[in-house]
């Protein structure tokens, strides 16, 4: 699991907004290369809708440029924003949805209602490793389930005051294991940990 997060464990704003992430490009550099071992990346609905209106066409503007516009900071722009685009637009997308009939983004697939048997079946299944990012309700429900063998959070160095709280529901407390605490000229720290037993 990879997540942006506030200090109050907000992962967006109220209204779903992510204009808060501070940029950052030697974290931008550290997140490509960690995506070398990944091949599919799990989604919920809202998140996958999300990555789905900026990710298929954000190198179609210019597709000899070196750099790609940041999600977050549009006037932004960098080559790993570019090698992002890459990774995520040829990823297999893992989609969890009630109500989505259909996915025409290449690589996606439906997997319907959210079902942690699903989800063993295909951490068994897979050659690499699943990413999930932002969806905050299957995150909520991978933890509930103990399917998260890895939580990555970004922590921004900003108060939101108000947003919508990454976990919702899930274990009273789970113990977490630290393998690495990073801090980034920016401000923002990435602490990635193990789910400890």
């Amino acid at each position: 699991m990879f997540n942006r997060i506030t200090p109050e464990g907000y992962f967006s704003g109220t209204d779903g907004n992510l204009n808060w992430v501070v940029p950052e490009e030697e974290l931008d550099r550290a997140a490509t290369q960690a995506m070398s071992g990944t091949g599919a990346i799990l989604f919920g609905r809202r998140t996958y809708e999300m990555f789905e209106s900026f990710w298929p066409t954000v190198l179609d503007d210019a597709p000899d440029a070196p750099d790609a516009p940041d999600p977050h900071t549009p006037q932004r722009r960098s080559p790993e924003i570019r090698a992002m685009a890459t990774w995520i637009n040829d990823a297999e997308k893992l989609v969890f949805s009630r109500s989505r009939k259909q996915a025409s983004w290449r690589n996606s697939r439906l997997l319907g209602e959210f079902d942690p048997g699903t989800v063993k079946e295909l951490k068994a299944e897979r050659g690499s490793d699943i990413m999930i990012f932002g969806s905050g309700s299957i995150v909520s429900l991978l933890t509930q389930y103990a399917l998260i063998d890895e939580y990555q959070f970004v922590v921004g160095p900003l108060l939101l005051g108000s947003g919508n709280a990454l976990f919702k529901q899930g274990p009273h407390q789970l113990r977490l294991a630290l393998r690495e605490a990073r801090a980034f000229p920016s401000g923002n720290v990435r602490l990635t940990y193990a789910a400890a037993g």
